[in-house]
């Protein structure tokens, strides 16, 4: 996941921190809990601002996975998270990092979960030798020629994503030309730059431009007509296929502008766009309709079912899994996090722990709800991620899930 902030809350610098001891059910006696060291993993992500709702997505799968490793009162230790929010910005990134490694008892991170927040975080992080791992951050920059990274991600990343986004378009839709546009985002432009070299090399014809992220967003605030030129021009050379890599806010008003030009073809964006404020940002929201998405969607996908789900749903206050978009992938990440610290000399002082955690994730591999779970050196996840996105399309004013790739 790679959502950019609402630059209307960016001047509010935030970097909040909320600490939650996750209640602990099922230990032995108070005594032998009482003895046990406790551990934080933190979470970094949105909690405020515009994007937030994802962010407390993942907040939520991360206290499920704390929540149901303490109460197996199997650990030789004792867990808590603590919240650290940067609003999904790239600005606000390294603060919010700065506070958790400052965190005396944090051992890792899950997250941070957008990519271009994760770029100015990683820097602290790698300095820090405090294992990250995203449930979201799909930018193959964060991946590319890493080694031992300590970096990880529990989705497979835009190289993948913006592969089968091209194959999508060309090969499902028999789209003979695509138009790639991109917001000039660290995610966006990477992720369009994926999708033009594979459209490219599928024998499409395929042109590029780069349109910079609107200041007036989020949707409601900006121009409806700044993006009318463009959809004139791509309704006179009519390509059959459309792709933006960008965000909601910008991709809402070339999909009204598109449709009022009298464009036909397919339009597709990644989960950067993959919000329902896309529909309340287009206008008219109906011109939404039609509109084709993908996401990344782990190792195979899926949601928590039975004794999990009833658990998740008392955190999530009766939001289920399937509504929760990347909780799965955040309860994975946690739990990966914990069977390592499960294997590694916790007696160690915490600097040694987190340093230790680098090389042991890169060890094992874990049975998640999202599928299985084992690292590549660089951080991605093993495997080739054939099959593992998720496809979408706006059906009656709603983002449908219908297939994989």
């Amino acid at each position: 996941m790679k959502f950019r902030l609402n630059k209307t809350v960016a001047a509010v610098s935030s970097s909040a921190l909320v600490l939650m001891a996750v209640p602990v059910i099922g230990i032995a006696s108070s005594s032998s809990a009482a003895s046990k060291p406790t551990f934080t993993i933190g979470y970094q992500g949105p909690l405020s601002g515009g994007n937030a709702v994802l962010g407390i997505n993942m907040k939520w799968g991360v206290e499920l996975a704390i929540q149901d490793a303490n109460a197996s009162g199997r650990l030789p230790f004792k867990l808590q998270a603590a919240f650290y929010d940067d609003q999904g910005s790239s600005t606000l990134a390294p603060a919010a990092a700065q506070q958790a490694i400052a965190n005396k008892s944090l051992v890792a991170v899950v997250g941070p979960a957008f990519s271009g927040a994760t770029e100015t975080a990683e820097p602290f992080y790698i300095n820090a030798k405090i294992a990250t791992v995203s449930p979201s951050a799909t930018a193959a920059g964060l991946t590319n020629g890493k080694t031992n990274n300590n970096f990880m991600r529990v989705v497979y990343g835009d190289n993948v994503q913006g592969q089968a986004d091209a194959t999508f378009l060309v090969k499902k839709k028999l789209a003979k030309s695509v138009e790639v546009l991109n917001d000039g985002s660290f995610y966006g432009a990477g992720l369009a730059q994926v999708v033009a070299q594979d459209a490219k090399s599928l024998g499409a014809k395929v042109t590029t431009a780069s349109y910079p992220q609107s200041s007036s967003c989020p949707p409601g605030t900006a121009p409806t007509s700044q993006y009318t030129a463009l959809a004139t021009q791509i309704k006179t050379s009519n390509p059959g296929a459309v792709f933006y890599g960008g965000y909601y806010c910008d991709f809402g008003l070339i999909v009204g502008a598109l449709r009022s030009a009298g464009y036909k073809g397919a339009i597709m964006s990644g989960d950067g766009s993959e919000s329902s404020s896309l529909i309340s940002g287009t206008s008219p929201s109906s011109a939404a309709n039609g509109v084709f998405l993908s996401a990344a969607g782990g190792s195979s996908g899926g949601n928590f079912t039975g004794a999990l789900e009833k658990q998740f749903l008392k955190i999530s206050g009766g939001v289920t899994s399937a509504k929760a978009l990347y909780a799965p992938q955040a309860f994975d990440a946690t739990s990966i996090i914990i069977d390592a610290l499960a294997r590694v000399n916790t007696k160690m002082p915490v600097n040694k722990i987190r340093a230790s955690l680098i090389p042991e994730l890169h060890k094992i591999s874990l049975k998640g709800i999202t599928g299985m779970i084992a690292f590549q050196s660089d951080g991605n996840l093993k495997g080739s991620g054939a099959g593992q996105i998720d496809y979408y399309q706006v059906q009656g004013g709603k983002i449908i899930q219908f297939g994989h790739n």
